[in-house]
Parts: structure tokens; C-alpha cells; sequence
């Protein structure tokens, strides 16, 4: 048997395996030459789903698989060569980008260096100075939301204004008879954060609440509302570093990022030059 015998029977062989794995795959829908297959639908219905439900979905997705391929075939019958070679080739590049950010993200998944330390936050923070003007008020509070009936509010209230490692033993101890309260006074917040969040705030003056050290107390149906302001930073005034820290710690990282695709983007280039994969004729 000659190589030319060889190899129709090798392709024989091939067309008739592969003709056999499409004759048992069991057909649900046709529209002309476009089939869909009974394990098309059984990846679409999640497990355990009854089976009134599996049938409804069934019909759902062959109805939508039917309608795409018609306007499929209909595109493909109506519009102009150039159009359709237009979009095949948005297609093969869009389903290129897809491959190399896949490739990309991969590697820099693997090799970037993710340990961000206080120093590289500091550094970066003192150098772009200018660039961290607030846009926005920001203050640091502590409040509590009482109860109408609550009994204790001149001695509450003296503890909240005062709040020495006494006061905060003892507010923190009773914190299970306020409606609400925060007493984490060290984190800065936005000014619209915490009129969301005390909306009877909303009430008061925004120089009441843009006030260093001032306190508020309000009452509605609800109860008694205790507002302390520890501190305030205004718009255009510098952020504070532990307010920026997250953008910073972003900034950084994806700075790395960029870096880290640029060296990719050169090495393969350079490797495939020097393993002749990659050459320029002139």
C-alpha cells in the first residue's frame, strides 16, 4: 500500500469518526445549515431545576438561539462583501485583544510585586502634594442616637463632648441601649457621607456642622441625636495622608502594572528576534 492509499484511508477513517460524534449528539432545533444540540440546552439549565422549569427554559433559549441565527443569515444574505469582511475583521481583532489582555494579565498576575509599603505611600504622597486637593468637605465625628425615653442625657452628653479612656469605657459599655452611634472618631468622612447617614443633620447649619469641636444635639420622634465634631478639612485644603492612602496604594499599583506590560510588550519582541520568530524584510 502506497503513501497516496495511506492516506485517503487515514481520511476515510477521520470523516466517518467524526461523522459518528455528530450523528450522537441528539438535535433539538435547525435553522438551514445551523444546528443546536440537546447538550447546548443541558449547559444552559442549572442543576436540580424542575422540570416544568427546565422546559420552559428549553423553549426560551431555543426560541432566542432560533431568532439570533435567522438575523444571522438574513446579515449575511443582505449585507455587501466589504461589510461582512468589515466585520470579520472587527471580530478576529476584538477576539485578539481578548487573547493578548488574557496573556498580559496572566503575567502581571504572576510576577508583580503586590507588598505596597507605608514608606513607597509616604514618598509618593509628599511628592504629589498638588495633586491631593479636596474637592469636598471632610470632618471626623463621633454621635449617638438615643432612644426618646433614654434617661441618662446630661451625663451622656458630658461624656461624649469630654470623651477621656473614662468616658469611652463607659459609653462603650451601655452601647447596647443606643438606637444607632459610631465613636471611632479617627477616620475622616465625606460631608454628604454623614448627612446620609444623620440625616436630621440636614436640619442644621452647614457652618454648625463644619465647626471644629462644636457639638449638636437634635430631637425628633426617633430620639435624641448627639453629634461631636472633632475635626474639619474644607474643600481646596491639602488631604490628609490616611484619607488619600487607598488612591495612593491604586496609583502605585497600577503604575506597576504599566510598567510591567511595557517590559512584556519588550521582551517578547526582543526574544522573537532573537529566536528568529520575528523578522523584518526590507
Amino acid at each position: 500500500m502506497n503513501y497516496y492509499k495511506i492516506l485517503v484511508l487515514s481520511l476515510f477513517i477521520w470523516s466517518c469518526q467524526n461523522f459518528n460524534n455528530t450523528q450522537q449528539r441528539e438535535i433539538v432545533a435547525r435553522v438551514n445549515d445551523a444546528y443546536l444540540y440537546k447538550d447546548d440546552l443541558e449547559k444552559i439549565i442549572p442543576k436540580n431545576t424542575a422540570k416544568n422549569d427546565s422546559v420552559n427554559l428549553a423553549k426560551n433559549y431555543i426560541n432566542t438561539w432560533a431568532t439570533r441565527q435567522l438575523f444571522i443569515d438574513q446579515a449575511k444574505r443582505n449585507l455587501s462583501e466589504a461589510e461582512l469582511q468589515e466585520f470579520d475583521d472587527l471580530i478576529e481583532s476584538y477576539q485578539n485583544t481578548l487573547y493578548i489582555n488574557a496573556y498580559k494579565n496572566a503575567v502581571v498576575k504572576k510576577s508583580i510585586d503586590l507588598e505596597i509599603t507605608d514608606q513607597d505611600i509616604k514618598s509618593f504622597y509628599d511628592k504629589n502634594l498638588e495633586n491631593f486637593n479636596l474637592n469636598e468637605e471632610i470632618l471626623k465625628l463621633r454621635y449617638l442616637h438615643l432612644p426618646p425615653d433614654y434617661g441618662d442625657i446630661v451625663a451622656t452628653q458630658t461624656r461624649l463632648n469630654r470623651f477621656n479612656e473614662e468616658d469611652k469605657q463607659e459609653l462603650e459599655s451601655r452601647k447596647l441601649e443606643y438606637l444607632q452611634y459610631s465613636t471611632n472618631d479617627s477616620t475622616w468622612i465625606k460631608f454628604d457621607e454623614i448627612l446620609n447617614k444623620i440625616s436630621i443633620l440636614k436640619k442644621q447649619k452647614k457652618s454648625d456642622i463644619l465647626k471644629k469641636g462644636n457639638y449638636i444635639q437634635l430631637r425628633d420622634s426617633t430620639g435624641v441625636y448627639m453629634v461631636k465634631i472633632k475635626d474639619v478639612l474644607n474643600r481646596n485644603q491639602i488631604a490628609p495622608l490616611t484619607y488619600v492612602t487607598p488612591t495612593i496604594r491604586q496609583i502605585i499599583l497600577n503604575k506597576r502594572k504599566l510598567e510591567l506590560v511595557k517590559k512584556i510588550e519588550k521582551d517578547i519582541t526582543k526574544d522573537a528576534v532573537e529566536n528568529k520568530q520575528f523578522e523584518v524584510y526590507e
